[in-house]
């Protein structure tokens, strides 16, 4: 098996391709770390569609003996990981994960590489090269399409702080195949609740939604709350927000309504988000008002249901989403819907979005996008949540 010279690390941004469907209400892709614009697709990254298998691989060091078996610490992950995307993508999308069966050995001990959250990169970047040589003899990269690193979680040199995906400039020629990314793990066992769903989401070019203060006093999930998976692994209701599934091709044009752009008001009924399966043309999961040229207002149901079977409140979730901001700096924000209150103080990651959602009878206004109103107009077992939004001065 070959494995090439290792070539340094970026982050990068691979040639775009045309959506599948378009849409008046879709943003435009910007330059920004992975953009939230959906009018095209980065090939630089692998679309969710269908299947894509993974490998799964365990690595030990000479300062340490493991205590858990790679059986034990595959199943810390899976089949939960996989799980989760089968019910978030409506189960249109298989992650196949193939566990080695065995330790594979660093040439170096673990305190070494100097592994933390903010890594030094020459020191990264010998971990990396390290671990895919002493795997190339026995595993055959060109099977799979990701590939998951698992450190050997009792080893003293490991932070399990540090689980990142690590993306490169140039990739990794390994037996044939390109190596554009690697998911490394350094959890402890037990893992951090949705830690690998996380991980790959990254993978799948959905950005950190959460923020990363300045200062250690500050809130990191000040952002979206409980509400994404990409803002919190621990939260409360973690499904993918369907712009994100609009974004992986999960929901389709037809099941996103577009508010029209000018003056005047639209009724618009929408089944919760986790609500499995899809019913068709006519099942709406998300309404979009375009507010700017960057900037939309995202409508959508949530109950408990699916991977949101543990939300501490049901209703109608609205949340700015900007496709020109970076991952970390807000391409995502919820809308409070019930500013000055708190809910689930002792399971929310962020109380004061916990009850975000508008229930029935209950209304939002904004000046952004000319003036919009957003109502809730009822609510039925069957059809779902239906939505008056109403535009005061249409489009800008």
């Amino acid at each position: 098996m070959a494995l090439t010279a290792f070539i340094g690390m970026a982050l990068f941004a691979g040639p775009a391709t045309a959506a599948a469907v378009a849409a008046p209400c879709a943003l435009p892709r910007t330059g920004a770390h992975h953009s939230l614009g959906v009018d095209s697709w980065d090939t630089a990254y692998p679309r969710p569609e269908r299947r894509i298998d993974a490998a799964m691989l365990f690595l030990s060091f000479p300062d340490a003996k493991p205590l858990a078996t790679p059986d034990e610490l595959a199943d810390d992950h899976f089949p939960a990981t996989s799980e989760f995307f089968s019910r978030a993508s409506y189960g249109k999308f298989q992650l196949r994960t193939h566990p080695v069966k065995h330790w594979i050995r660093m040439p170096s001990s673990s305190r070494s590489y100097g592994i933390e959250r903010d890594w030094e990169a020459r020191q990264r970047t010998q971990y990396l090269r390290d671990a895919i040589a002493a795997a190339d003899p026995e595993i055959d990269f060109s099977r799979y399409d990701l590939v998951y690193l698992v450190a050997d979680p009792d080893a003293r040199g490991v932070d399990s702080d540090a689980t990142k995906v690590v993306n490169f400039d140039t990739p990794i020629q390994a037996d044939g195949a390109e190596l554009r990314r690697l998911v490394t793990v350094f959890e402890q066992s037990p893992p951090d609740r949705h830690v690998l769903a996380h991980e790959t989401g990254h993978v799948f070019d959905l950005p950190d939604l959460y923020q990363r203060p300045v200062s250690g006093l500050a809130d990191w999930d000040t952002y979206v709350g409980d509400w994404d998976l990409m803002g919190s692994q621990f939260g409360l209701a973690p499904d993918l927000f369907a712009w994100e599934k609009w974004k992986l091709g999960w929901l389709g044009r037809q099941n996103v309504s577009c508010v029209p752009s000018g003056r005047g008001s639209t009724v618009h009924t929408l089944r919760p988000l986790g609500s499995h399966p899809l019913r068709g043309p006519r099942d709406r999961r998300l309404a979009v008002v375009r507010t700017g040229q960057h900037e939309a207002l995202a409508i959508e149901a949530r109950d408990s249901e699916g991977n949101d079977r543990g939300l501490c409140s049901q209703g109608v979730l609205m949340y700015w989403v900007r496709s020109d901001r970076a991952s970390t700096y807000g391409p995502v924000k919820v809308v409070d819907g019930h500013p000055g209150t708190r809910a689930c103080t002792n399971g929310s990651v962020y109380p004061s979005l916990a009850d975000a959602p508008l229930g029935e009878g209950e209304s939002f206004t904004t000046d952004r996008g000319g003036g919009v109103r957003v109502e809730v107009t009822g609510h039925s077992a069957k059809d779902g949540w239906r939505v008056k939004v109403t535009r005061k001065d249409g489009a800008v």
